[in-house]
């Protein structure tokens, strides 16, 4: 596997799953592929469970690992060709990537969308660059469109808490305060897809997600007949993602609070279990009772970031 960024490069679920399993059964039984290589982990954003969990992930597999924070401590980095560079920005990425490969033998990246220019954001400019320029196998810690190691723990959370061979699993738009952008919906959406359950994506008109990640889902736009009889619940915020209005891409075009998930809303489902790939603004995305109760799964979700990491950089460090 040179490069992880969607849901097709981790090939077949049922094997990446058992593999998941076995490595949470033992998670330094392969220790002996990461010595004497290192990782690099670039962030352009803030990071706390990918951050603790990537690191975590490479040092059980016996890697070293180098963590470069672009806007804390390195020179500002310019990302377009063609610009005069005449401003704070000192290095270009074109020339800093390269650099950086030389160092590493694998390289994780983090960038968020700009959510003012949706074509170059769903381009995954930056990332690309780093996959064309780094000469190195490459993740995505969560880019301006994907998040596949958030993803990827989810389904292994679902896989470990699913009480049916087919649960329904609901994803559901929450409001916020923040534009935030659809990165973690977008991949939840995608391996869902890929997975054997049955996927309901609810939200106000208007935040459809693009239809490349949708996929087979189901769209509903009744919250409460989205989740009926529902076995998970996933709820995220998301900008608009601009599909049916281009104009308002990356805004806040809703911040109906009828949506925000709380024990009402909770006892529509089959006993649904609440999941949210955390930070969570509480009581705007889930009430404090939801996210407290037994039914949720948000830590252990949040452990199994470690698990999915692993499997990746296991198969990373393999392809070598």
């Amino acid at each position: 596997m040179n490069s992880f960024i969607n849901v097709e490069d981790i090939g077949d679920l049922r094997k990446a799953l058992a593999e998941a399993q076995e490595i949470k059964n033992d998670r330094y039984k392969y220790q002996h592929l990461g010595r004497n290589k290192t990782l690099m982990m670039i962030f352009f954003n803030n990071s706390l469970r990918t951050r603790l969990s990537t690191q975590k992930a490479a040092m059980n597999l016996g890697m070293n690992v180098i963590v470069l924070d672009v806007n804390a401590g390195a020179w500002k980095l310019e990302t377009e060709r063609g610009v005069i560079m005449d401003g704070d920005k000192s290095e270009h990425l074109l020339e800093a990537i390269p650099v950086m490969g030389c160092y590493c033998d694998l390289i994780g990246v983090r960038s968020f969308a700009g959510l003012t220019d949706r074509e170059y954001d769903y381009a995954e400019t930056v990332l690309n660059q780093f996959i064309k320029y780094s000469g190195r196998p490459v993740f995505a810690m969560e880019t301006a469109t994907v998040h596949p190691l958030q993803a990827f723990a989810d389904l292994i959370t679902i896989e470990e808490h699913k009480t049916v061979e087919r649960p329904k699993v609901v994803l559901t738009w929450a409001p916020h305060c923040r534009a935030l952008p659809q990165a973690v919906p977008n991949s939840f959406a995608q391996w869902m897809n890929a997975a054997d359950v049955d996927l309901v994506i609810t939200h106000p008109e208007g935040y459809e997600l693009d239809p490349k990640f949708i996929g087979n889902a189901r769209v509903e736009y009744d919250q409460k007949k989205a989740f009926e009889g529902a076995d998970f619940i996933y709820a995220k915020n998301w900008s608009n993602p601009g599909v049916t209005h281009p104009a308002d891409y990356g805004k806040i075009t809703s911040k109906d609070m009828s949506w925000t998930v709380d024990t009402e809303h909770m006892s529509w489902t089959n006993n649904g279990k609440f999941l949210h790939c955390l930070p969570v603004r509480r009581n705007l995305i889930v009430t404090d009772d939801v996210i407290e109760s037994p039914n949720s799964l948000v830590i252990p979700e949040a452990a199994n970031r470690e698990i999915s990491c692993s499997v990746v950089i296991k198969r990373m460090l393999e392809a070598l």
